[in-house]
């Protein structure tokens, strides 16, 4: 990020005065393993990714709150006692929503003084790629509010600020990993977190001559659009089922020996299979962090791929584009692990990938992801950071 070139269009935007913009960061995230399991109350396994949005933004006395961003060509400028209203499927709803969820929750009206802001958005998190920019723009100005603001909200506040500014405003049922790393993520480490109680603690990635190399199916996709919000109601469904054998508040709560003794209760074949994958990935999460404390990636790298098929036959949520990356990645000598992360339905792969066989893995996968499905892959290699900040 080239901060004086964004400091530039900033001023031709919004003017150069005397008080200058202020400059903050929130990672995207990528998460290692433990899919679909955070609305569901279970374990995942993220990590805070070196790409993320940029947001300057400075006070203005117009009552306006003026929304840009050098990503896509839509702007607006907001009145402050109309943010409460969505515009259409436009990105702006995203730190909209933020605003709304603060004076909501500081009692109204305008309860921080609020008289404006012009906002400028950047970011590096490729389009779609299921890497959470969504929960990006959202954390960096929950952040940047807090903090230019002053009303004194810890991390937590601000992560289930966010969340709750997706699922009532934006309208996805996610869970609250996303938020939770950006918010916590820090270098070096993933956030093993349990979804339910909010206990987390960081685990050492050491990869020790190998990567994590992200790849994008660049399948276009959007969220809402997606089954996501089905497999949210299946998920409710086998909970309900469950819940007749075993008191649960949440699947994730379920082992899986107690699954497997009491599965058949759950009369739906499609409805058992989204609870097996759900339950079972819980474990693998289990299974994935102690490998990673003993510095085992290759028993990791088996945990991402149990991790992906399952979500392939049991979730459904992978597609042809997704399967066709992560098949050819496991081709390849060097290559631990290959799995889908996010949402599904597109986005991107995770794999772990010796260095030495990197440039072999883009060749290879990517000539042969463009042959089956006649899509372009992009490749990043990623590295783990920490979570929203000041800059």
């Amino acid at each position: 990020m080239d901060r004086v070139a964004l400091e530039k269009t900033f001023f031709e935007l919004y003017g150069n005065t005397e008080e200058k913009p202020a400059l903050y960061f929130a990672p995207g995230r990528v998460n290692l393993i433990g899919e679909h399991t955070d609305y569901n109350g279970g374990f995942v396994l993220p990590c805070a990714l070196q790409y993320g949005t940029y947001l300057l933004i400075r006070p203005n006395d117009d009552n306006v709150l003026r929304f840009t961003t050098s990503n896509f060509p839509f702007r607006a400028d907001i009145p402050i006692h109309h943010v409460s209203q969505k515009l259409g499927q436009e990105w702006v709803n995203y730190p909209m929503g933020i605003f709304e969820q603060f004076t909501r929750r500081l009692s109204v009206p305008n309860p921080l003084n609020l008289s404006g802001f012009d906002m400028l958005f950047s970011g590096d998190i490729p389009n779609s790629a299921g890497l959470s920019s969504s929960a990006s723009i959202e954390m960096v100005t929950a952040f940047a509010l807090n903090d230019l603001l002053g009303p004194g909200m810890e991390m937590i506040d601000l992560v289930k600020l966010s969340k709750a500014s997706e699922n009532e405003f934006i309208g996805v049922n996610c869970g609250i990993m996303d938020m939770f790393v950006i918010g916590n993520g820090a270098a070096g480490f993933a956030l093993f977190l349990n979804c339910l109680t909010l206990e987390h603690k960081l685990v050492p990635v050491v990869l020790d001559g190998f990567s994590l190399v992200i790849v994008n199916t660049n399948k276009q996709r959007g969220l809402t659009e997606s089954k996501y919000n089905e497999r949210v109601e299946e998920c409710h469904q086998a909970l309900e089922a469950l819940s007749t054998h075993f008191p649960a508040r949440q699947l994730g709560e379920i082992s899986y020996m107690q699954f497997y003794k009491i599965q058949e209760v759950i009369e739906d074949e499609v409805i058992r299979r989204r609870a097996r994958h759900v339950i079972s990935e819980n474990q693998r999460v289990l299974n994935s962090v102690n490998s990673l404390l003993k510095g085992d990636l290759q028993q990791f790298g088996a945990f991402m791929n149990a991790s992906h098929d399952s979500l392939r036959d049991n979730y459904e949520v992978t597609g042809t584009e997704l399967d066709t990356l992560a098949e050819e990645a496991r081709k390849i000598n060097g290559v631990l692990g290959a799995r889908m992360t996010g949402a599904g339905f597109g986005g991107c792969t995770v794999n772990v990938v010796k260095d030495t066989v990197i440039d072999e893995f883009m060749e290879r996968v990517g000539e042969a992801y463009h042959s089956k499905t006649g899509l372009i892959a992009d490749f990043y290699i990623a590295i783990i950071s920490d979570g929203v900040r000041k800059i």
